[in-house]
């Protein structure tokens, strides 16, 4: 075991006082090791689990067991995941029972290709036995940022049976979105920077033109195909409004010429997504939300001097207050799947198994491993943590995909649910 600098022995002491050992990761077993999390999570409405890396098994089979929990003993009624907001619709109906059981690539096709498979067969499977089945709900924009169809295909049906004069405006803009999206955020940036500058143009016009005609219109096509559908609509066309304006951001801050605040576009989404299936769900509604570590926290997330990220946790922290709490996933291993880009690649990247070094000093990791925690599963709660000598919260670090990040991890989540291994998800080709 590493040795580590006397200041931060206190917090290894912390972790072996506080820390709940948990029996599993199999999401089918006994709960009662889960039982801490009842505190943590107390009345809150929405109660996110993170991960510290995509494509891992064991997030996955942790999240499942969270979810199983919150849902049988804390009543929770909704999974939001970072899936389509405009995809989830067909995913939550297969997850309920419609369809054949192998019929997840139809009902999801990005849910079977990106890492999500294992996970969602066992909440088909839940639904199917449980007392307790869950709603699923998407947040994204499509694909992550890497098409338009997804969101625009079912808007243009819509608006075949309550506004058919604005489908020329959505018909430019997928015809625009056609010649350089690829199915991947990461792969879909550079092609758009590919794209002439009046042609970049013309998508953005094109579908703030047709926002802005939903929203003119909404009476009319409310009375005529009903608030829900057109509630859908609009957001969908928010998707790719979003997903758009993701484009401009990346390439502007890949040339120099943009500001940091703008990765925060798809951000905004994904909490104003929470938002939307909160306010329109039934009475009493709470939400399982996973998605990424980074997605998750609640403070900003600052690297390289000036170049700082809000992500979606700090906005549902700032309008939610005590009735968000949000919980990392980490792990002590040695190594971790991490995302390679790849412009050879169709989604703009590979998944590589990438050594790691030892935790840092004040990180989460540094600490469970001095605990002798670093070969057990745990949870803890990190609302009355050590401090610093200067008062400052510790842990100070927490890993994130490849690297660490150092924030002050007590004002940035909640409770830290860590596991000793990570191995890559099978199901993952890329």
């Amino acid at each position: 075991m590493p040795d580590r600098t006397p200041s931060h022995r206190p917090l290894a002491d912390w972790f072996r006082a506080h820390a709940a050992e948990l029996t599993t990761l199999d999401p089918h077993g006994d709960l009662d090791d889960l039982e801490p999390l009842r505190e943590i999570a107390g009345d809150a409405r929405v109660v996110a689990v993170g991960e510290g890396a995509h494509f891992v098994t064991e997030f996955s089979l942790a999240r499942q067991r969270v979810l199983r929990f919150l849902a049988e003993r804390c009543g929770f009624t909704v999974l939001a995941f970072e899936y389509g907001f405009s995809e989830g619709f067909a995913l939550d109906r297969w997850l309920r029972g419609e369809g054949p059981d192998d019929g997840l690539a139809e009902a999801g096709r990005a849910a079977a290709e990106w890492g999500a498979a294992d996970f969602m067969h066992w909440l088909r499977d839940h639904n199917r036995t449980s007392r307790h089945p869950v709603r699923f709900a998407g947040l994204d924009v499509p694909e992550a940022g890497g098409a338009l169809r997804p969101a625009l295909d079912p808007v243009r049906d819509y608006l075949h049976d309550v506004g058919p004069d604005a489908l020329p405006l959505l018909d430019t803009a997928l015809e625009i979105s056609d010649r350089f999206l690829a199915g991947s955020g990461a792969a879909a940036a550079p092609a758009w920077a590919r794209l002439a500058p009046v042609e970049q143009d013309a998508l953005t016009a094109t579908l703030a033109r047709l926002l802005l005609r939903l929203r003119a219109a909404e009476p009319q096509y409310a009375a005529r195909g009903g608030q829900e559908r057109y509630d859908i609509a609009r957001r969908r066309v928010e998707g790719a409004c979003h997903t758009d304006a993701m484009f401009r951001a990346m390439h502007a801050l890949r040339t120099g010429q943009g500001d940091s605040s703008d990765l925060a576009i798809r951000e905004i989404y994904l909490a104003e997504s929470v938002s939307w299936h909160l306010e329109r769900g039934a009475p009493g509604t709470r939400i399982v939300l996973a998605a990424h570590n980074g997605h998750i926290q609640k403070t900003r997330i600052a690297s390289g001097g000036s170049f700082t990220v809000v992500p979606m946790g700090y906005h549902l922290a700032r309008t939610l207050g005590t009735d968000y709490r949000a919980v990392a996933v980490t792990h002590t291993a040695d190594h971790v799947p991490e995302m390679v880009p790849d412009e050879r690649s169709r989604v703009g990247f590979t998944v590589a198994d990438t050594p790691l070094a030892a935790p840092a000093p004040g990180s989460v990791e540094a600490a469970l491993i001095d605990a002798g925690l670093g070969d057990r599963i745990s949870l803890a709660d990190l609302r009355h943590p050590p401090r610093d000598d200067d008062g400052t919260p510790l842990p100070n670090g927490i890993r994130s995909q490849s690297t660490t990040l150092a924030t002050p991890v007590p004002a940035a989540f909640d409770a830290v649910l860590a596991v000793p291994t990570v191995t890559r998800d099978a199901s993952v080709r890329f």
